[in-house]
């Protein structure tokens, strides 16, 4: 496994396709940061183009942000980003020597902009004390896919601590305001993190046009001074990888999310067995909207109204999670069974450890 990206092909999307929120919320492993926006941007799983080069090289997914309309300018403070985050011990056992300036890891990726300009993007390791390293795209032409090769040495001061947490982050930006930028800010080389100093001072061309858009595809990392024709993985092994960080319990309409029984009047709890372990203990993510999500279908009636979960993280960890459910009806008493069902077809219920 060369490529330490999990998902870099784009093709895990668990939470969906299309969003206009922040965060974790379409591609796997890869979530959008953005702040001081007029209007947030749209970030969507989407088909790379046939004909396209990326596409003869067996890519057929990629992330897509449209830009807002952005009337209030770009911003000092404002900012777009795509982000990735390696776990700590996956960067440690890799093979890279990040002590020695003489051993290097090799960033690759294909991206395209519908806007012509230059785009910066940083490395960034978090250990104490926090290293960052700057890189440009160069010039991208207006809807042309560019393949990008980035070659980052090791450094006497990186810190990279074997274990579960945040091991190497990368930023493929679209903008960011003066706030976090600097105009005599150098490219590649490392230096002790600066919150003001990230990059170099940033076009905003792309910013301050409303739906502009920007493409990633095939990103790689890897160990080696060399960028190597791109790792690709089945599906269900990028799955797997990705639910080491998300996974979805329920999806659809009448989806069972597992059986339980009441414990107690008006409290129902559910175990779930987690097909892969995760990085940690996970959290609950709700990502379904109205009053009626849920269905425990039991032999003295169905409770459906108002019912909504909570994960005990007491007795819950990375390969189980126990569910309690509140709000139900009154005939509900110790010792009653019953199914969960997700009600809609909207949304997902899913449980996260990413990091």
């Amino acid at each position: 496994n060369r490529n330490l990206i999990i998902n870099g092909a784009m093709q895990v999307a668990q939470r969906g396709t299309s969003s206009t929120s922040n965060g974790f919320q379409t591609v796997d492993r890869f979530n959008l940061g953005a702040s001081g926006n007029d209007e947030v941007p749209t970030q969507a799983q989407v088909d790379v183009a046939a004909g396209t080069t990326p596409y003869t090289l067996g890519f057929r997914k990629a992330f897509k942000l449209t830009n807002g309309n952005q009337t209030g300018g770009a911003g000092t403070s404002d900012f777009v980003f795509i982000k990735y985050t390696v776990e700590a011990q996956d960067i440690a056992t890799s093979g890279w020597n990040f002590k020695s300036t003489g051993s290097f890891v090799t960033l690759s990726f294909w991206a395209k902009s519908s806007v012509a300009q230059n785009f910066f993007g940083y490395i960034e390791m978090p250990d104490s004390p926090e290293q960052v390293f700057p890189f440009q795209t160069g010039s991208l032409s207006a809807d042309t896919w560019t393949k990008i090769t980035v070659t980052i040495p090791g450094n006497s001061n990186i810190v990279v601590n074997n274990d579960n947490g945040e091991g190497l982050k990368i930023f493929f930006s679209q903008f960011w305001g003066t706030d976090f930028t600097d105009s005599s800010r150098a490219l590649n080389t490392w230096a002790t993190f600066n919150s003001g100093q990230r990059m170099p001072d940033f076009t905003s061309t792309w910013y301050t046009t409303n739906d502009a858009t920007f493409e990633l595809t095939g990103v790689q990392l890897e160990v080696g001074s060399v960028a190597t024709d791109f790792e690709h993985r089945s599906f269900g092994q990028e799955l797997a990888l990705c639910q080491r960080y998300y996974q979805v319990l329920a999806t659809g309409d009448q989806a069972a999310i597992g059986n339980g029984f009441a414990f107690q009047t008006n409290r129902f709890q559910t175990n779930v067995h987690l097909p892969v372990e995760m990085r940690t203990t996970p959290t609950l993510d709700e990502q379904m909207t109205g009053s009626t999500k849920y269905r425990i279908n039991m032999g003295n009636g169905d409770q459906n109204t108002g019912i909504s979960p909570s994960l005990s993280s007491a007795v819950s960890n990375t390969r189980t999670i126990n569910l309690g459910w509140s709000s139900l009806g009154s005939n509900v008493t110790n010792g009653d069974g019953g199914q969960v069902r997700k009600q809609g077809d909207s949304g997902v219920l899913g449980v996260s450890a990413e990091l």
